[in-house]
């Protein structure tokens, strides 16, 4: 497992780097982990139980943030790296435009800005929800190679960092989900190593998850709609049509609402209207 090294801690507790984190406790962990032990590749139905599985893990991180908002830090520490990211946006654009970075100096620079430095689970989890973010929405859009390597035309265009944005909250989910689903496959080896349970859960989860995040070039747009059929001075409009000044506080201003959707603290009714769980 190619994760960081943590130590073992209690619900929202921070953790140190000396002993290997062993994965969260509680009865509806255990149950999750039981499931995926018996879970065989080749047993009739395999791919939609792993993927009841993997559904089992997102319910119960979702509630144990509900009881706990504070568990393993991870609320915070998205918050914390979804406003670096939302501040890298406009600085990203311009360095892959003008070519100044190769590609891999400019994942290591983006990784790093958001995901810092720090020792959690929940560090980890970005850090390497932000590494996936950059690989998805690279298999998403074919000239972000091209937008890297400063080719003719390069740079960023801003859908590209809006899907970079949306994907980063979902991956970080999965990450941290794929570290636990590590320790469980551990337990369970050596037969579930080989068909790498963990990668496929953290795929379906950040899947599943996505829609969940507000896109800022969306709530952009609907904002420059909402001011040009009102009253307002010509300067808000041109504000909210400038992309460099407007997305990137936009998208900070998602970042509460993209946490809580991803961490199932804020969920959707049929009637459509939001409320934050209990």
């Amino acid at each position: 497992m190619d994760e960081e090294q943590v130590g073992t801690p209690s619900l929202g507790g921070e953790v140190g780097t000396s002993t290997r984190w062993k994965g969260p406790n509680g009865d509806q962990w255990s149950s999750a982990g039981r499931r995926l032990a018996r879970w065989r590749e080749d047993s009739r139905n395999a791919d939609q139980r792993l993927e009841e599985i993997a559904a089992d893990h997102l319910s119960t991180l979702h509630e144990t943030l509900r009881a706990d908002r504070s568990a393993f830090g991870l609320y915070d520490t998205a918050c914390a790296a979804g406003e670096r990211l939302a501040g890298a946006l406009g600085a990203l654009g311009a360095l892959a435009a003008a070519g100044a970075e190769s590609e891999d100096a400019l994942v290591a620079r983006l990784v790093s800005e958001v995901g810092g430095d720090g020792g959690t689970l929940a560090d980890a989890a970005v850090r390497r929800g932000m590494a996936a973010a950059v690989r998805d929405v690279r298999s998403r859009h074919p000239e972000l190679d091209d937008a890297m390597g400063g080719g003719a035309g390069g740079g960023f265009t801003w859908d590209i960092l809006c899907d970079l944005y949306q994907v980063f909250f979902a991956d970080m989910v999965g990450e941290f989900l794929r570290s636990v689903v590590a320790e469980h496959v551990k337990l369970a080896a050596p037969v579930l190593i080989a068909a790498d349970p963990e990668s496929r859960i953290a795929d379906w989860v950040a899947e599943k998850v996505a829609d969940l995040v507000p896109n800022p070039c969306e709530e952009s747009a609907e904002a420059t709609d909402l001011a040009q059929g009102v009253d307002t001075a010509q300067s808000v409009v041109d504000a909210l049509q400038d992309p460099s000044a407007a997305l990137p506080k936009i998208a900070e201003l998602l970042v509460p609402r993209a946490v809580g959707k991803v961490l199932g603290l804020i969920t959707e009714e049929i009637t459509g209207e939001e409320g934050a769980a209990a």
